[in-house]
């Protein structure tokens, strides 16, 4: 799969997801919130919280965080929340290099607040990051809460940082977590890439690879404009771009274009209105070379003037003369129908007779209606006739 770097001349894959701090896209949401989260930590405010949907570039936010304190942070990581309060104290111990003399809660709590003094005292900071904090149970939530409250003064003693999806913020926003969501002193939601970042951030990507944007095409860009229309997250963007350029280099192209992005949203089971846009371009293709054909079949072959009679000649100019100027005459158009022959006309002569009969015998019946009613006048008449019925 990653025989295409050496097609297109790059020199690292440029859309692999995973965390790589070399490809942070240190610009919009991501730069802003890094930077809050940055100035959380040097402040010692304690708890903070990052929400976004899947693959929105949670975890590689984490990791530039280290690259921001590279020598005095003990950095714990846990990918994955602990069943319940006591492991997660547990964990965190073991991490620190103790060996509590019991596992009893109070005990382990006792050990890790005296190591985080100590780590302070030496100019240490000490950050927990704790990913798919979403799933997190509530007690282990009162055991962050209940971490968070080592201080020293002003001081936090251990830096949290909770990485999870939406459903972290429906657990926030319940009312039994007023006492943790209090606590929270910063809160970071990280949303989709819009269009316009998201050709940044693609463009970024290629650069850092060793290439440059040129290797996507105009229609190229075009498409991923439209397949990302309603915005993107990073992990989805990288899917979609490796996958066109996988299908560009199965394609031997030097560029990847239109049709190898319409073909990775087939792979993917996108849904996109990329194929429209290929329709469109197909048809512009066809106006075009539809024009280019008319243009050489209405150009003059050279010596072709020579070799026809003057009076061939006179004529068909007369001829093209008369076509271009002829107007059609609107008195023979009669709703597409011809003039009648004298047999149709003949034919006509019943139909016509038995409708003045009719119009003849329906005027004879008013008149005698009028006579029967004694009507003072025609209109009067009419009326009485109109009552009738």
């Amino acid at each position: 799969m990653d025989m295409y770097t050496e097609h297109f001349n790059l020199k690292l894959l440029p859309f692999e997801n995973v965390p790589d701090p070399l490809f942070f896209y240190d610009y919009g949401d991501h730069a802003l919130i890094r930077k809050q989260i940055s100035g959380s930590l040097q402040n010692g405010r304690g708890l903070i919280v990052v929400i976004g949907p899947i693959g929105s570039g949670k975890t590689t936010l984490s990791q530039m965080i280290k690259f921001d304190f590279p020598e005095n942070l003990k950095l714990i990581w846990i990918g994955e929340p602990p069943a319940n309060s006591t492991n997660l104290y547990l964990f965190l111990a073991q991490e620190l290099g103790l060996q509590p003399s019991s596992s009893e809660k109070t005990f382990v709590m006792r050990d890790i607040r005296n190591t985080l003094l100590k780590m302070n005292s030496e100019g240490k900071k000490c950050l927990v990051i704790i990913d798919e904090s979403h799933l997190m149970p509530d007690d282990v939530i009162n055991g962050i809460r209940m971490l968070n409250n080592f201080e020293e003064g002003s001081i936090k003693l251990i830096q949290l940082l909770l990485l999870g999806q939406e459903e972290l913020m429906d657990i926030i926003i319940r009312p039994e977590m007023e006492s943790f969501k209090q606590r929270i002193a910063t809160l970071e939601i990280l949303g989709k890439m819009n269009v316009d970042t998201m050709l940044k951030y693609v463009s970024h990507r290629i650069q850092v690879a060793g290439g440059t944007p040129a290797l996507i095409s105009d229609t190229g860009w075009e498409a991923l404009s439209i397949a990302f229309s309603t915005g993107g997250t990073p992990r989805t963007i990288n899917s979609l771009c490796d996958i066109s350029f996988n299908v560009a280099f199965e394609r031997e192209k030097p560029v990847v274009d239109a049709l190898d992005i319409y073909e990775a949203t087939q792979r993917m089971g996108l849904v996109t209105d990329v194929f429209h846009y290929i329709c469109l371009l197909n048809t512009r293709e066809r106006e075009i070379k539809s024009q280019e054909s008319q243009s050489a079949a209405d150009k003059p072959v050279p010596g072709a003037a020579e070799q026809s009679s003057p009076s061939i000649t006179r004529e068909a100019e007369q001829g093209s003369r008369v076509k271009i100027n002829e107007v059609p005459d609107i008195s023979e158009i009669r709703m597409g129908v011809a003039e009648l022959s004298p047999v149709d006309q003949k034919g006509l002569k019943v139909p016509v007779t038995l409708l003045l009969l009719s119009i003849v015998a329906l005027t004879l019946s008013v008149l005698f209606f009028c006579h029967r009613t004694n009507s003072t006048g025609f209109l009067e008449c009419l009326m009485d006739l109109f009552n009738a019925f």
